[in-house]
């Protein structure tokens, strides 16, 4: 397989996998999977939450459209797999690390977008309970996060 197509899938399959994230937290995390989900936004003691399920639930596509398309010599499907286990990266960073700092790496950015990311999943968890949720991305947040943060980063540098 040409590896400009083999790159092309893995990161069409990156992108797409936004939509797919927002879809399932949105109706299955928020929705028959709740009780998995639920932990997540309840504040807790332990390192490990209930949540930490969903990890192994995008994992397994991941590993086995790696391992079958490797195996089949069907290259367009392990390249759909790195692609699952490179937005899979991207969560881990950006949520773990980033905006709940579950590991302390990068806990003092003025970056907007780091802010911006931060403040729409604040807004998502000011929810305790499944309904009436907002901002199920994660990489791509609505306008509305971002003139709030730019807003409040133009205040800070008037004072």
């Amino acid at each position: 397989m040409n590896p400009l197509i083999f790159l092309s899938i893995v990161l069409g399959t990156f992108f797409i996998m936004e939509g797919i994230t927002w879809l399932t937290h949105k109706y299955v995390m928020h929705g028959f999977l709740w009780f998995l989900h639920e932990d997540h936004h309840q504040p807790s003691e332990g390192f490990f939450e209930k949540n930490d399920a969903f990890f192994l639930i995008f994992a397994i596509p991941s590993w086995l459209c790696i391992m079958l398309g490797l195996q089949h010599q069907y290259y367009w499907v392990a390249a759909i797999g790195f692609g699952i286990a490179l937005y899979g990266l991207g969560y881990f960073i950006v949520h773990e690390v980033i905006i709940h700092q579950r590991f302390k790496w990068f806990t003092r950015s003025n970056n907007t977008y780091v802010k911006t990311i931060r403040w729409a999943h604040k807004m998502h968890h000011k929810r305790l309970g499944k309904e009436d949720g907002e901002s199920f991305g994660m990489l791509l947040v609505a306008k509305k996060y971002w003139d709030k943060v730019q807003k409040d980063k133009k205040i800070q540098e008037k004072n």
